[in-house]
């Protein structure tokens, strides 16, 4: 018969698992990174969803790229959203430019810009960012929505490019807590 003697560990010490260790780290899945390939065109002073259309990842395909253009996690948790929209007014003086994340079709938070820019000073748009951490169900959803206010009422675009992913994009990964 074998005695096993209780010790601490030194956490200085290095230690071959030999076996399966659980319980152990975590795991930051799902996890994607969603973006315009193109220009999308929005109203003027209207909240409009923006189709991120392309995908650099989707770790567990929850991020639905070709219809809805939401992200639905599949696992409750706590969530880092991260987003970005480059907009550009059609040759006309912007007001202001915003970003919003929805949240199960609802607004959830607003970020953006209210200074006046003017294209003829050089001026090329609003870049709207965010980054938060939000509770989420299995089942919940997020989309990322648009609205830029122009003095003369025209359409904006939100810009996006097949060769550069980071203009307007949308990512997330679950926080391992």
């Amino acid at each position: 018969i074998t005695k096993i003697q209780s010790e601490s560990l030194n956490l200085a010490d290095t230690y071959a698992f030999t076996g399966t260790v659980t319980g152990a780290g975590g795991d930051n899945k799902p996890t994607f990174f969603a973006y315009r390939s193109s220009n999308q065109s929005i109203n003027d002073d209207a909240a409009t969803k923006i189709n991120f259309n392309a995908e650099l990842f989707d770790s567990d395909n929850t991020f639905d790229a070709s219809t809805n253009y939401r992200f639905t996690p599949g696992v409750a948790g706590k969530y880092l959203l991260n987003a970005a929209l480059v907009i550009t007014p059609n040759q006309t003086d912007g007001i202001n430019g915003f970003i919003y994340v929805y949240k199960n079709g609802s607004s959830f938070i607003r970020i953006g810009s209210d200074t006046t820019f003017y294209p003829n000073d050089g001026a090329s748009g609003f870049n709207p960012t965010l980054s938060i951490i939000v509770d989420s169900d299995a089942d919940d959803y997020f989309e990322i929505y648009g609205k830029c206010n122009t003095s003369d009422s025209a359409a904006s675009n939100v810009e996006g490019s097949s060769s550069t992913p980071y203009k307007s994009f949308f990512c997330a990964s679950k926080i391992i807590t």
